[in-house]
């Protein structure tokens, strides 16, 4: 983070603290402060293996061309299927560390960096737009696969600051998704908010084989919630689990992966369009299906 940007923080903690304004009307005068720009559009990135972000293929290939499209962000948050929490918190570091949460890869995917500053200002501003949940800040976490191994590819320079929200696993989807609807202020201020994740994921059902097999159940998970995606039947989606059952179970056995689209779509705002991209299956059980939302 800019010394300046920080001085600019620490001014309004002062401020708040020595005139006995609230700290509401603090953390409104930093939203305020935040530049406004054109709302910015959100993504749910389907991130499968952690090698998709060193290898050059179809799925790396296709983040670098978003990068190079999508208007340039003035920070990055990111809502990944791998930092689950117990309350909700907010990453709030400067400068988030690079977290290699996997094991069994090689060295080469651990000696990867993503050294993207943090940013404390939209980590403050977040903690104020969401109200259905107290929001803690987090100064531990750090960016982990589901972040940096999509962004490594999309912003090789790393020098657009990143912070990450994390996700309350034992919560209904429909947690998830009313937090999302009330970050979308965070568009309008230059914040690329991405959801990152599996539209179906089930790693014990794998093929290892390197065929093109898709599961019956995994395509018909896949079909049924991009035909709910483009009805823009939301309330289906987050009854997803009673109206799908079993195969729900099979494409999600632990449903964090899911989690991060709940976000992205309480974000969508009328007369929105949705751009599929990566809309297939990698080793049978995985949906790379992801989606642009503007």
């Amino acid at each position: 983070m800019k010394r300046r940007s920080f001085l600019k923080t620490g001014g309004l903690v002062a401020i708040a603290q020595c005139t006995g304004m609230s700290t509401l009307s603090a953390l409104s005068s930093l939203g305020n402060s935040l530049a406004p720009s054109p709302r910015m559009p959100v993504m749910f990135i389907g991130h499968g293996n952690p090698m998709n972000a060193i290898e050059d293929n179809e799925f790396s290939r296709s983040w670098q061309a978003m990068g190079k499209s999508l208007p340039r962000p003035q920070a990055i948050l990111s809502v990944s299927a791998h930092w689950l929490t117990d309350t909700t918190q907010v990453t709030a570091m400067a400068h988030p560390k690079t977290i290699h949460d996997f094991g069994g890869f090689p060295k080469k995917l651990f000696e990867a960096q993503y050294p993207a500053p943090g940013s404390p200002e939209f980590a403050k501003l977040t903690q104020k737009l969401v109200t259905s949940s107290h929001v803690q800040t987090d100064e531990s976490w750090g960016l982990d696969h589901g972040t940096w191994s999509v962004l490594l590819p999309m912003y090789p320079a790393a020098d657009i600051p990143v912070f990450q929200l994390g996700i309350v696993y034992n919560q209904p989807p429909s947690y998830h998704y009313e937090i999302g609807k009330q970050l979308s202020a965070l568009r309008e201020k230059g914040v690329l908010i991405i959801g990152s994740g599996n539209l179906v994921h089930n790693l014990g059902k794998v093929d290892w084989s390197g065929g093109n097999k898709v599961y019956d159940w995994a395509q018909e998970f896949d079909s049924k919630f991009t035909n709910w995606i483009d009805k823009g039947d939301h309330a289906s989606i987050l009854n997803y689990q009673k109206l799908l059952g079993s195969t729900a179970e099979l494409a999600h056995p632990t449903y964090d992966h899911l989690l991060p689209l709940f976000y992205i779509l309480g974000l969508q705002q009328k007369n929105e369009k949705i751009t599929y991209f990566n809309d297939k299956f990698d080793m049978g059980s995985i949906s790379m299906r992801s989606m642009l939302i503007k």
